[in-house]
């Protein structure tokens, strides 16, 4: 059996078609929302036309990629997180489009989280298919997170610790945008964190599992108000994320020891965080970007999991 994901979050409409019987992604399809430049993203009313206007042509592509005639079911993230209150209008193109596509068909509709759909895919891409049916820690960084969660697979989560302000990827968007990037901004400041071989030493802030880093924004803009290099204040503020993250990761570990640790969400795409935070934390796990940034797999592998059609004990 086939499934479909569907996903439109607040940065990109995306839809992915997963085989239950190979346990492979067939293929996948994002388009990013267009943001104006030097701004930091969308109202939800042109986010919510955007995806409308952008599913029809990706759900096409994707069925020159896959025989959607053998779609089984399909999963659509239909809320941000998946605790009470969650919700944003954004994904209201989805939901209607997997409703649509569901009843078309007569085929099952699985409601599912974006968060979950992120930590799906993390938890997948490490080939490590154990990881489904035990206890993980799991970092969701992102334009929206910065939480850290105990999870049970994806399917049963537990808030641990979280930013108090600003998130992860908050911070490295508006670092890129103050540089003159495109929105969202952060592969162009890990391209000229790259490009820094001098050495920094950010100041964060970390108490236990939770953090601050409104103090980033302060720290970097200061830095450019001093002349300092962009190469060289884009590295600070990764390493400043990489450096939160790292504490945090030692903190849950105090309280949940040998736990495997799975790093989701677009910040976590950067080469420069992985390396920094894999040198200092036991048992840490990070995914292709393809897998880590907003995409439609971990809903649709979670369809998969819904209807019992994909196993993971077995593996």
């Amino acid at each position: 059996m086939l499934t479909l994901g569907i996903d439109t979050s607040n940065y990109a409409t995306s839809l992915a078609v997963f085989d239950t019987n190979a346990g492979e992604v067939v293929c996948d399809c994002k388009k990013f929302l267009p943001v104006k430049a030097g701004q930091l993203g969308l109202r939800q009313s042109d986010a919510l036309f955007h995806h409308t206007a952008a599913l029809p042509d990706l759900l096409a592509e994707l069925g020159t990629k896959a025989d959607l005639t053998q779609i089984g079911a399909v999963g659509v993230s239909a809320k941000p997180r998946p605790v009470e209150g969650s919700y944003m209008p954004c994904f209201l193109a989805g939901v209607n489009a997997a409703a649509a596509f569901a009843l078309g068909k007569g085929i099952p509709l699985i409601h599912t989280t974006h968060q979950q759909g992120h930590i799906a895919a993390a938890l997948f891409a490490t080939g490590e298919r154990e990881l489904f049916e035990q206890e993980n820690l799991v970092f969701h960084v992102s334009g929206g997170t910065t939480d850290l969660l105990l999870c049970q697979g994806a399917e049963r989560i537990t808030p641990l610790g979280t930013s108090q302000d600003l998130y992860a990827g908050q911070a490295v968007d508006r670092l890129g945008v103050k540089l003159g990037y495109p929105f969202p901004a952060g592969a162009y400041v890990s391209e000229q964190a790259a490009q820094c071989t001098e050495k920094v030493h950010p100041k964060v802030s970390v108490k236990g599992v939770n953090c601050s880093l409104s103090g980033l924004e302060n720290q970097y803009t200061k830095l450019l108000a001093e002349g300092k290099d962009p190469a060289y204040v884009c590295k600070y503020c990764l390493i400043c994320v990489a450096e939160t993250l790292t504490r945090m990761a030692r903190a849950a570990l105090e309280d949940h020891p040998g736990l495997p640790v799975v790093f989701a969400g677009g910040v976590m795409s950067s080469d420069l965080i992985r390396t920094y935070v894999s040198a200092r934390v036991p048992g840490a796990r990070f995914v292709p970007g393809k897998f880590a940034s907003d995409n439609a797999i971990g809903v649709s592998i979670l369809a998969a999991r819904e209807q019992g059609a994909w196993q993971t004990t077995s593996m």
